[in-house]
This record gives structure tokens, sequence and C-alpha cells, in this order.
């Protein structure tokens, strides 16, 4: 059943700007409003929102260290030293690294990839890896989506005579690691202008300002591109600003012209013969490469993303998915046990946060699991496991509850911890569990309210169906990429009906597919999808009123697309006035 949700209705923007600006762009006036709550108040800003371009991308020069990390790579290049491309497990770990190695090997063969352990290494750098690099006398390591809190291992390289360039957009702890070069927009004495680039997307950054240096056209790392806009869809960072333009141009090369193992992934998906969009590559490309990682090797990711045939590239695409369905059946039995551990549990159910520990769990999909006990119970979650005498977790949070700060107040009790507000990960001690999770719990006692415990959904407008015009939708799907702070449009539609043809689908009839008519338009129906939503369709069935909430996408069958509503939640009498 699903959770009953608070409908929250965003603040609209002043009315005469809204006509002003419907009438400058000759457009509806919800579509007008969009803009201004997007901060979009004139025609000029419309055509810079609509049309994003590569010439407003920032200098990368402005970021801190940059010309020190370009000329030690050129450095490298010319005394012809070998170098390492470094990254994390994930998908913006494992798309840095290829693109970086991809691009780089151009103009350098001397060049090795190299991607830790989850079980073995865990985050970020590691000692053995820096014994690898001597050993293979490796004497420059790039290191990307890591190490910004990595001062040990750095000092630990450095006296291996291991140079090391960092670029991550996580946060930096008091201490910037002494690597020849930090590149992280997040650092405190960095003036680059936007702050919420991706791990890919600072490598990225360092590409442009080596071609600049090295007067290669920007147009040379065009074709790369296409990585980067699976990163940034897949970790979920603003699609605002710079990310917006890259992600534009990434998802323009990713339906056009992607890269073999990004096709081997996009046919196996069932993606073919469709425009991808963010939504596609957070839901169903990136959690296949993510699989990779979390079941075997992150390198078995790069090894897709890098293929150089399409029998590798097909070949690598179906381990993979053979890995994704493997961590499918893995994270449904562990959620499985969370829940029933919840359930049992005294205080479980009413405790201000959820904090379960078991030390068989599998260290890869922990984090998905506390991502289903969030949608199942709405409130801060950590979920633990047992890894090389250890206990590791990761934790999720719910809006309004800062779970890196609280982290961050236990941290006299953890061996290490990383991440931001809504997702971390943390190590620590077993016989330090008891005191954390009593800390934490009483953080989350202090700070979460009964309200932040009500799952919400934000609404953009009011719409009556008779203004889903094509040249309404035509213009909406220019409000594309979307994703965090340009997230899809959810709009509100009164006194709706189903026709009559609407049934329960999947497997076990969890979800409504619905053709659904408005009160004054009853002769025009609309396609409809309602995930987990089957409870209403008695009601529905009955040809009773009800209110939904939802999304406008297009849905493709055999290569023809319509319009359908993506339903995300149907209440039987008025909530909202």
């Amino acid at each position: 059943m699903a959770t009953e949700r608070n409908w929250i209705m965003k603040q609209k923007g002043n009315p005469s700007d809204v006509q002003r600006l419907a009438n400058e762009l000759s457009i509806d006036t919800v579509l007008a409003n969009l803009l201004i709550q997007r901060g979009v108040y004139t025609f000029d800003d419309a055509r810079a929102f609509f049309r994003p371009k590569l010439e407003n991308l920032h200098d990368p020069f402005l970021m801190k260290d940059m010309d020190v990390a370009v000329n030690r790579i050129n450095s490298a290049i010319q005394e012809k030293e070998n170098i390492m491309i470094y990254g994390d497990y994930d998908v913006d770990g494992t798309t840095a690294v290829s693109l970086v190695y991809l691009f780089l090997r151009k103009y350098y063969k001397r060049i090795t990839v190299y991607i830790p352990d989850r079980y073995s290494e865990g985050y970020g750098i590691s000692y053995k890896s820096i014994d690898y690099a001597k050993e293979k006398d490796v004497s420059l390591v790039i290191a990307l989506d890591c190490g910004i809190k990595a001062n040990d291992k750095i000092a630990y390289a450095v006296s291996k005579g291991i140079d090391f360039i960092i670029c991550d957009h996580h946060l930096p702890g008091d201490e910037i690691p002494e690597a020849v070069a930090v590149l992280d927009p997040k650092r405190s004495d960095c003036d680059y202008p936007f702050k919420e680039l991706s791990g890919c997307g600072v490598g990225f950054k360092m590409l442009q300002a080596f071609c600049l240096e090295n007067n290669i056209s920007f147009f040379e790392l065009y074709p790369y591109m296409d990585l980067l806009a699976v990163s940034i869809a897949s970790d979920i960072v603003p699609v605002i600003g710079e990310n917006r333009i890259l992600a534009f141009y990434g998802l323009k090369q990713l339906n056009e012209n992607p890269r073999r193992g990004l096709k081997s992934i996009i046919k196996i998906a069932g993606l073919e013969n469709q425009r991808v969009t963010i939504d596609d590559v957070v839901f169903k490309i990136g959690p296949r490469i993510n699989a990779a990682g979390r079941m075997e090797s992150g390198k078995a990711a790069v090894d897709l993303l890098t293929s150089e045939s399409d029998e590798a590239a097909n070949f690598f695409g179906e381990t993979i998915d053979v890995h994704n369905n493997d961590r499918k059946s893995v994270d449904r039995q562990i959620t499985q046990e969370a829940i029933s551990m919840v359930e049992m549990s005294k205080e479980g159910v009413t405790d201000k946060a959820t904090i379960l520990y078991n030390p068989r769990w599998h260290k890869g999909v922990i984090g998905i699991v506390a991502s289903r006990l969030i949608e199942a119970y709405h409130k801060p979650t950590i979920v633990l496991t047992n890894s090389n005498g250890y206990i590791t977790g990761s934790a999720r949070s719910i809006p309004g509850f800062d779970l890196y700060q609280a982290i961050e107040m236990c941290s006299d009790l953890l061996e290490n911890f990383g991440g931001h507000m809504y997702a971390a990960g943390l190590t620590m001690k077993e016989s330090n569990l008891d005191a954390f999770k009593a800390r934490f719990k009483q953080i989350a006692g202090e700070t979460v309210t009964e309200e932040m415990m009500i799952p919400q959904t934000d609404i953009d407008d009011y719409l009556d169906f008779k203004q889903i015009t094509p040249k309404f939708f035509r213009i909406l799907k220019q409000f594309q990429p979307f994703g965090p702070e340009n997230m899809s449009p959810v709009f509100v539609t009164k006194n709706v009906y189903d026709n009559g043809n609407g049934r329960p689908v999947g497997q076990d009839g969890d979800h409504l597919r619905l053709e659904v008519i408005q009160e004054n338009e009853p002769y025009r129906y609309i396609h409809a999808i309602a995930f987990n939503q089957s409870e209403h369709f008695e009601h529905l069935n009955g040809g009773n009123p009800v209110d939904i909430c939802y999304s406008i996408a297009e849905n493709y069958y055999r290569g023809i697309a319509n319009i359908q509503l993506q339903v995300k939640d149907i209440k039987d009498k008025e909530i909202i006035p």
C-alpha cells in the first residue's frame, strides 16, 4: 500500500511577472510560472535556459590548483613517466576514469587504470594501490571522485616518491591533502564559480584546461561527453548552471553517437529507438554500471566503457547485466530482512532514525537497502555490515535532516566517514557501535520532527487537461535535462475519472494503467501509469473522482512516442483546498 503523502504547493511567481513573461514568449502562464520558479525572468534568460551553449562554460583555470595540475601532466608526458588513472568504483568514479584515460591516451600511451576493490580496499585511495603504483614505477597518479580526505594516504605516497593530482567534488576536511594539486570546487579557498560538479565533471574541467594549455580544440573533448552525462545523472548532482550545459550536450552525444559500451547498455536496458533521458540513466543505465562495483569489481565497468570493439562491449555489457540481476536478488532479500528487523524491534518503528546491523549483509547493496527503508519509514537510515574486521555502512536521509553534519557529530566514534547532506558512508570499530547508535538516535530525536517523517510531494502548479496541447508539451520538453533543482514539473489536476479501461498491471498487480478524463472534458482521455497505487483501483473503477498529481512524459511503444502521465499520488477526496 502506498504511503500517505502531503502535497506541498510551491510558491508561485508574481502574477504580473508571470503574465509578462508569458506574453513575451507566447506561452501558457503555467509554463511561464515554471520558468520564474527556476529563476528565468526575461526573454534572454529563457534563451539561455532553453538553448545551453558550450561557450558559457567557465574558464577551468579559475579552479584552485588547475594550472599546477596541467603543468604536472605535461611534465609527466615530456619526461615519459608512467601515469595511473585512479577512481572510485561507482558510476561517477568509473565514468571519470574512463573519460580521463581515453582522452589522455590519445596523446600519451604510458597510462594505466586502477579501480580499488570495494571489499579488500574500501572507498577512496588505498595503501594497496600506492604500493601497486610503486611496483609498476608509476610516478603520477590522477585520482578521480575521491581523495579529498586522504591525507595519510597522500603522505604515504609522497614517501614513496609518487605524486598525486586529486580531482574530487566531496566536502574537504579541515586540512587539504599535500598532493601536487587538489582540484575540488568545494575547497573554501577555491573561487571556481560553480560548486556542484560531479567527480567526472572535475576530471572533465581538468581535460578542458589541458586542451587550452596545449592548443587542442575543445571539440576533441566533445565525443566523451556521453560519459559526463551518465556521471551527472547517476551522482544526483544539481542539473543547473554548468551541469545543465554539460548534461545537455552529454545527452545529445549519448543519443546520437554513444560509445560502444554505453550503446551496449542502452540496448540491454531496452532503450533502443527512443530518446534516452536523465531518468533513463538514473534508473536503467547507472544501476547496471554500478552493479559491477557492487557485486564484483568496478574495473569491469571501466572495461565496458572503454571497449574498442562491439564484441568486447557486448561481452562486458552482458556480464554487467548479470551482476545487476544478482544485485536485485540480493538487495530484495536484505531489504525484506531489514524490514522484519524494524518491525520486530520495540523501538524500531517509533525511533526518529533507523540503524540496522547484520555482519552477513552484502556490503555492495546496503546503500540501496537504506534507500528502500527510507521509502518504507521515511526517517534517517543507516545500514551496517562487517567488512575486514570493521563495521561499515551506508546512510541516507530525508529532507530537512543534515545527515553529514549528524555523522560528523559522532566522528570521535568513527574510523572514517564521508558524503553529503543526504547520503554518506562510514566505518567504525565494533566496540563503538552501541555508543554510535545511541548518539546518532539522540541527534535525530532532537532534530527530526513528526512532520519531517511524512513524505511530501512538491507541486509546481494546477493544470487542466485541456492545457496539455502539443505546443505545451513541446515547450515542456525543452525544460530538460531534468534533475535536482530542475526536477520534472509536477502538476495537480482535480476531479479526474478513469474512463472504464483502467486496470491493475505488473507481476503482482501493484500498479495501475489508466485512461483518465477530467470532469469538464469527458470525451478526451490521457494515458497514465501509477506505480504502487493499486489500492485506488476499486474507487476509480466505481466511477468516482480523484485528484491526481503527476509529471508529463513520453512513453515509447514500438518506436512511437505518446504523452503519458506518470502519476505520483492519488487522493480519493480533496486534500488541497
